[in-house]
C-alpha cells in the first residue's frame, strides 16, 4: 500500500486547528487566520519527509497484516493444531516474506 505525503499533509500535522486552502495548481497556501507564525517552506518539507519516512518504515507491518488470515481462521487453526504449529505454519512464513527492516 503506497502512500505519498504532500505539503498539505505536513500542514495538517503541524497546524491541525488552523484554516487554510491550497491554490488550484498547488503552488501556494491561502491562510484564513493571520494571528500566528506561518511555517516556512523548509519546515513543511521537513515535516513532509518525516511523515513519509514514518509511513515507509512500517510498510512491512501493513504487508504482514494483509497477508495473515483473519483472526477467526487463526484462532481455529490454534484450536485444532496448537500454538507452536500456528506459529511455524502461519506466522513465521509471513514474517520471512516481509522481514522487519534492521
Amino acid at each position: 500500500m503506497n502512500r505519498i505525503f504532500g505539503l498539505d499533509d505536513a500542514l495538517l500535522e503541524l497546524y491541525p486547528t488552523k484554516r487554510w486552502s491550497i491554490s488550484e495548481n498547488y503552488d501556494s497556501f491561502i491562510w484564513f487566520e493571520e494571528s500566528f507564525t506561518k511555517p516556512t517552506e523548509a519546515e513543511l518539507v521537513a515535516k513532509q519527509k518525516e511523515l513519509q519516512d514514518s509511513w515507509d518504515t512500517v510498510e512491512y507491518q501493513r504487508q504482514r497484516a494483509e497477508e495473515y488470515p483473519d483472526w477467526g481462521t487463526q484462532l481455529d487453526y490454534i484450536y485444532h493444531n496448537g500454538l507452536n504449529k500456528w506459529k511455524t505454519d502461519i506466522v513465521d512464513p509471513v514474517k520471512a516474506k516481509y522481514p522487519k527492516p534492521s
